[in-house]
């Protein structure tokens, strides 16, 4: 997950393997001290009976987010300092998997997870109440979470196999910005139709067991009409967390779930309300529009990584970095640019689709009440929900309201019966505005001449330091002309041609190209037609070519010497095959200034 964001640095590590794993092993046995430490003091606020319940379970989500986050930075910490990717791809045949490389990263951000869990298991177990073994508690955050790997497993195993194909690995289109996108895009579309079928099996889900409760929830999905492959029972967290879902967008692959406990505590009514729920989620297509925002960020990533790499070399003591010769030094500059990057998919997830999250699930919660005839049911549910697994009802998370917050929205559908119309209207228009906005993001970032510009800009600072480490470098100095000219710095452009041609008086390229800037510069000041007609006269006479010739003829028509204009222009178009038309307009143009 973090593969993609994090950057891998190719570089030999200076340090030796011992360095890395005693390096790792400290940061490892550091944080678990720490985490452990934390949860023993929140272990004795729960104990002491002064806090809320909701209070508290708010804290723990607190906690446990930002143990998390330092989780993330120690990760960084061992890919940056410790050479943890280097040290993989010494190990023979996986320099060639990028799937296997980026399965032991995981499997390192994992195992600081699981420290999390492990040690999070007493608090949680006491705080909401739920008697689950510390085994069973760890294992079922890891089934519960792998799942969201699954894709980026799948698609990184595609594209180490495509690789081996020469003609795909060798395709312009396919290693390009719009190969990528177009085959990141079709493979989430077939992911999201068919992945349901296997998480399912991962999650060990089974049919629900034959009993009155499930033989009611089956006829009232029928008689609603509704379409699915199967009802199952969910047993995450060893099937004691009350909670329900539903996978699939296609009803072949459909799926809804619900616990043990939470069929045990609710009634027939209010467990049919749940359904209604996750209905709701199918019938705005919501599993669909989840995959549209992986797409989203996926295509403007593309382009600002590329910003972030651009800001990080403009930057002076970042810029200094990159120049020099040791892998530290590397692996600072690029961790520079990581770190945005993680700031990026943290905002992007938490709060533009935190946003939506949170929108769809009110959207489902009034579909409800069209479903059922009244909000009801589902208050009582959630209100149960609430108060039976000791989470606080008055507090929010970034992907749902809470449980007050949709109950009050319930309780106002009573008394606005288009509430559920004004939400959907809502949300389209606010889909609208994100389509509209990561569109013109994206097509900027990745086509538009910001892009061109930041390259351009790079390569500049580039040769205008290596120019400066090797002095009337001709080739340097050429180059750095010529993307200046791209850039559209005239002045500088001319001054760097002028110093070329005083270095070597024979470069051809630089007295044709200085000759043509002087004679068609935007800036009037910078145009001197006389000395340009002396530049090409020169430049012609040491090589002759086509494009030498179209100088010479049009330094010759803005000085009055139409005729040999005309002459040295009829000379190219007899002797050349490219660019005809151009010439020939050139031709007529002269031909109309000298009356002939």
């Amino acid at each position: 997950m973090f593969n993609n964001i994090i950057y891998f640095i190719v570089v030999l590590p200076d340090d030796s393997l011992l360095y890395s794993i005693v390096g790792l092993l400290i940061c490892w046995v550091t944080f678990a001290v720490y985490s452990r430490s934390r949860f023993f003091y929140f272990n004795r606020r729960v104990a002491s009976g002064k806090y809320a319940e909701g209070v508290l379970s708010e804290r723990y989500e607190s906690l446990n987010l930002r143990l998390s986050i330092l989780a993330i930075l120690l990760f960084a910490v061992a890919i940056y300092f410790f050479s943890f990717k280097q040290w993989l791809m010494a190990v023979p045949g996986l320099a060639a998997f990028s799937v296997v490389q980026g399965f032991f990263a995981i499997a390192l951000f994992l195992f600081y997870l699981s420290t999390i869990w492990y040690l999070a298991w007493p608090t949680y177990r006491s705080l909401f109440r739920v008697h689950i073994s510390r085994r069973g508690f760890v294992l079922s955050n890891l089934r519960f979470n792998l799942p969201v790997l699954f894709p980026w497993f799948v698609l990184t195993f595609l594209y180490d196999l495509l690789s081996f194909i020469p003609w795909v690995s060798s395709s312009a289109f396919f290693n390009g910005l719009y190969g990528q996108i177009v085959f990141f895009a079709a493979f989430m579309s077939m992911l999201v139709v068919v992945m349901p079928k296997f998480i399912q099996y991962w999650w060990g889900c089974k049919p629900l067991e034959v009993s009155e409760k499930g033989r009611h929830l089956a006829a009232f999905l029928k008689r609603k009409g509704f379409r699915y492959r199967s009802l199952l029972s969910w047993p995450i967290f060893e099937g004691r967390l009350m909670t329900a879902g539903i996978m699939g967008i296609v009803p072949r692959y459909r799926y809804i779930m619900v616990t043990d406990a939470l069929m045990s505590a609710l009634s027939i009514e209010e467990l049919e309300s749940v359904l209604a729920h996750e209905m709701g989620h199918a019938r705005y297509f919501h599993l669909l529009f989840y995959a549209l925002f992986f797409v989203g960020f996926m295509v403007v990533s593309f382009g600002l990584s590329d910003v972030y790499v651009y800001l990080a070399y403009v930057w002076s003591p970042l810029a200094d970095l990159i120049s020099e010769d040791d892998a530290r030094s590397m692996t600072l500059f690029y961790l520079s640019v990581a770190l945005p990057m993680l700031l990026t998919l943290l905002i992007y997830f938490r709060y533009i689709m935190g946003f939506f999250m949170r929108h769809f699930e009110r959207q489902a919660d009034l579909y409800v009440t069209t479903v059922m005839g009244t909000p009801a049911f589902i208050i009582n549910a959630l209100e149960k929900i609430a108060y039976l697994s000791g989470k606080s009802r008055d507090t929010p998370n970034w992907h749902h309201f809470s449980i007050g917050q949709r109950v009050a929205c319930l309780v106002k559908s009573l008394e606005v019966p288009r509430l559920a119309r004004k939400q959907n209207r809502f949300v389209l228009m606010a889909f609208l505005i994100y389509l509209f906005g990561i569109g013109t993001l994206g097509y900027y970032l990745n086509f538009g001449d910001i892009k061109s510009h930041m390259a351009y800009d790079l390569m500049s600072k580039e040769l205008s330091r290596k120019l400066d480490e090797h002095p009337r470098n001709v080739s340097l100095a050429m180059n750095l002309a010529m993307v200046y000219q791209r850039m559209g710095k005239e002045a500088e452009t001319m001054a760097l041609y002028d110093r070329i041609t005083q270095w070597n008086p024979s470069q051809v390229v630089a007295l044709n190209n200085l000759a043509w800037m002087m004679l068609t510069a935007t800036n009037p000041l910078l145009r001197n037609k006389t000395r340009a007609l002396f530049l090409a006269r020169q430049a012609v006479a040491l090589q002759p070519e086509p494009q030498f010739l179209d100088t010479l003829a049009e330094a010759c028509y803005q000085n009055g010497l139409t005729d040999e204009a005309i002459q040295v222009i009829q000379e190219v178009i007899k002797g050349g095959k490219e660019n005809k038309d151009y010439y020939e307009n050139q031709l007529q143009k002269f031909r109309f200034k000298g009356g002939q």
